[in-house]
């Protein structure tokens, strides 16, 4: 027997054998990019991948190292000190930035990063107006483009990663643990960093993982800062040396990365085992803070959120309304029609597989199944530059049989299949968290019902499952379709000609330093970015 029928001998009906194909299919789709890219590292390295070896690669690597620790430095005190001040403590306006503080996940860094060098830059409105009331010549004025303001910019982006797995471990444990340590004679200090800060370690770390995650994989925020990253590089491999195969083996090295730092996190929280009493996460007693601290703390939410979200869409408004009546046209609704088509499709496509591997492992969770489930939610760790290479080469491959066998341009690369799967693999863990959760809360006693009366398969999934799991697919569906909105790197290297969404509108004016010009498509995409905050307030579970 082979291992894909042993998953469902179980049924009687067999039925279960086409759900195992079929996650066994979609766990192949992911698989399938990630074998290409780090198959290139075995590859023969031609004339542009020694250029790059020479000349760029040195200069990459010490660029994404520093980017990456700023990043995990700046996440970490910003995330866990808001955290711990929302959760533990009492302070005017907690409320209020309770909620608040985790709206600039609505904002994608490039635009965060075009609003800062537009606002901070030598021509920006703050330099300007600062030269018109003091002189020509001011005195020191800190660089934005710089190391320093893309850490800074990265960091205001995805510090709420870490706030929100943060503040959960701080509600549901902190202030218990640090009532029991002050009872052990500990002062609130050294409960904090010897039982709470410990307690919370493996969500604090799960949040700095997925802001390195993002580090990683962005392109529009350190291509906006001319700041060289591995998603650059290899973007200028492919559309700039003409050399997919260079794009590759760079993707084989970032994927590389990629796998050290979920070693290092695996590392980390493997032997750590906390229980958390949900039930009791309101029943600790917020910590008093005086007057000096209260101010302190309502300064520094206010700061952050200010920084962070505040002064970004106010500016946007501004240029968009400075700007609207000569740009605004039709060319408009097309950028909106491609997004909105495009992030529908890629999110029915994504839910539709979640939904065949989290029924498929309800009906029949057997240990060879609960592999290829993990296997098919690997690819949100991929960058989407990676996904892009990987997608691409197999494509073009399979379009050279197609060519060779019918003596026809049959032509898949460069069209929206190669997108689509992209998204696929990239967003499918997105999906899966939502969707898992909702599946379990079902009990088992309504399948053997189900059943009873006859129910069974495809049958039962749409008529029992869906409409109790509506809550939590309704939550995937949204949580890809911002996504794919908002996400530049995988569209803007496999979109077919003429294919332009708002995120590429945003790249293109701002490659030309058209900051006003970009604040248009840049608000209706904070506007999408807003829903799935809308769902996390709704629902305090973590969605992501």
């Amino acid at each position: 027997m082979t291992p894909l029928s042993s998953i469902t001998k179980a049924s009687p009906h067999r039925s279960v054998d086409r759900w195992g194909l079929a996650v066994f299919l979609i766990a192949a789709i992911v698989c399938i990019p990630l074998g290409v890219v780090l198959s290139s590292l075995f590859t023969v390295h031609d004339e542009v991948w020694t250029h790059l070896v020479e000349t760029t690669l040195s200069h990459v690597l010490i660029n994404t190292f520093f980017l990456t620790l700023g990043v995990a430095i700046g996440t970490s005190l910003i995330g866990v000190g808001l955290a711990w001040l929302t959760a533990a403590t009492d302070f005017p306006g907690r409320r209020f930035f309770d909620w608040a503080l985790m709206l600039p996940m609505a904002i994608p860094s490039y635009v965060t990063a075009f609003v800062a060098i537009g606002l901070l830059d030598f021509t920006g409105s703050i330099q300007t107006m600062l030269r018109a009331a003091f002189g020509k010549h001011l005195p020191w004025f800190p660089e934005i483009r710089s190391t320093g303001g893309v850490i800074l910019v990265m960091t205001l982006t995805l510090y709420p990663y870490v706030y929100l797995l943060a503040r959960n471990a701080f509600l549901s444990q902190g202030r218990l643990a640090l009532e029991a340590a002050q009872s052990l004679g500990h002062g609130r200090w050294s409960g904090f960093f010897r039982v709470a800060l410990p307690m919370a370690r493996p969500w604090i770390v799960g949040g700095v993982m997925l802001a390195l995650m993002e580090t990683l994989s962005d392109f529009g925020a350190v291509s906006i800062f001319n700041y060289d990253t591995f998603a650059t590089a290899i973007y200028q491999a492919w559309f700039g040396f003409f050399s997919i195969s260079a794009a590759s083996q760079l993707a084989s090295l970032l994927v590389l990365l990629v796998f050290v730092l979920l070693l290092i996190e695996q590392r980390v929280t493997a032997r750590v085992r906390y229980t958390t009493d949900v039930r009791g996460a309101d029943h600790g007693i917020r910590i008093k803070l005086g007057s000096v601290h209260q101010g302190l703390a309502l300064s520094f939410a206010s700061l952050v959120f200010s920084i962070a979200f505040l002064i970004p869409v106010l500016q946007l408004l501004i240029w968009s309304y400075a700007i609207v009546k000569e740009d605004l046209d039709l060319r408009y609704l097309g950028y909106l029609g491609h997004s909105l088509s495009l992030a529908a499709m890629a999110a029915l496509l994504t839910v539709s597989a979640v939904l065949v591997l989290v029924y498929a492992k309800r009906l029949h969770n057997t240990a060879v199944l609960r592999w290829l489930v993990r296997f098919a939610t690997l690819g949100y760790a991929l960058p989407g530059s990676v996904l892009a290479v990987g997608v691409f080469i197999p494509l073009a491959w399979f379009d050279n049989q197609l060519i060779t066998l019918f003596k026809s341009p049959v032509i898949l690369k460069g069209t929206l299949l190669a997108m689509l799967l992209a998204y696929l693999v990239r967003f499918l863990t997105v999906a899966h968290n939502p969707a898992e959760s909702a599946i379990k809360r079902i009990s088992q006693h309504i399948d053997e019902s189900a059943r009873n009366l006859g129910c069974s398969g495809v049958d039962m999934l749409r008529r029992v499952h869906l409409p109790m799991m509506k809550g939590g697919v309704l939550t995937a569906f949204v949580l890809v379709f911002v996504d794919v909105m908002k996400e530049m790197p995988i569209t803007l290297m496999t979109r077919p000609f003429g294919w332009d969404t708002l995120a590429i509108r945003i790249y293109e004016m701002t490659s030309e330093g058209e900051w006003e010009r970009a604040a248009l498509p840049a608000i209706a995409i904070v506007l999408a970015g807003l829903l799935p905050i809308f769902f996390l307030m709704r629902d305090p579970e973590k969605k992501f």
